[in-house]
């Protein structure tokens, strides 16, 4: 298998995935303004999630055009990848029906964390195989602002899990803003 075709299978999936969340998005009742900002938490939930797979399909197309030898662990970690990051309507429509759920909260920032350290195997996997694309952690993304891009999201996690169950979104959301602002240096 070639790299383009593994890239495209990516492509579609993440777009089904993208497409699905705002399946999800339940309409207000009654139709209004107040009964829009009572789905507030529901939409909050739908854009992170819409933003942070938007992201993730950023930072591959950017990267992967350096990428020549893909094997079968390439193969194998898109594959897992792409399982994880399909629970993302799931966990997304679980968290904007429970924002308050630690239970809940838990759930998606562990989908977020697995797609996070996949994605950080990945990229050694395929800097291993094409050293001249200079890869490290995340691609070309600063090995800082990956350990700072974990570092909140782990925690967020602590944080929902024990006091504050929200902090697993909000800590998302930074988390995602830091990596976005780095992505648009490069």
């Amino acid at each position: 298998m070639n790299n383009e075709r593994l890239t495209a299978f990516e492509d579609a999936i993440l777009a089904i995935i993208m497409t699905i969340l705002v399946l999800d998005l339940s309409k207000p009742d009654p139709v209004s303004w107040a009964g829009l900002w009572a789905l507030h938490a529901s939409f909050f939930a739908y854009a992170l999630s819409f933003f942070w797979i938007g992201l993730m399909w950023v930072s591959h197309h950017n990267s992967w055009q350096a990428v020549r030898q893909i094997n079968m662990g390439t193969v194998l970690l898109t594959l897992v990848l792409l399982f994880f990051a399909s629970l993302f309507p799931y966990t997304t429509s679980l968290v904007a029906d429970n924002f308050n759920n630690a239970t809940a909260q838990a759930l998606y920032g562990l989908i977020i964390i697995a797609i996070s350290l996949l994605n950080v195997v990945l990229s050694l996997n395929l800097g291993r195989l094409n050293p001249k694309a200079k890869f490290g952690l995340l691609y070309r993304t600063p090995t800082s602002v990956v350990m700072l891009d974990l570092g909140i999201k782990f925690v967020g996690l602590a944080l929902a899990v024990t006091v504050y169950p929200q902090a697993m979104i909000y800590s998302i959301f930074i988390a995602s803003l830091t990596l976005g602002l780095s992505l648009a240096k490069n």
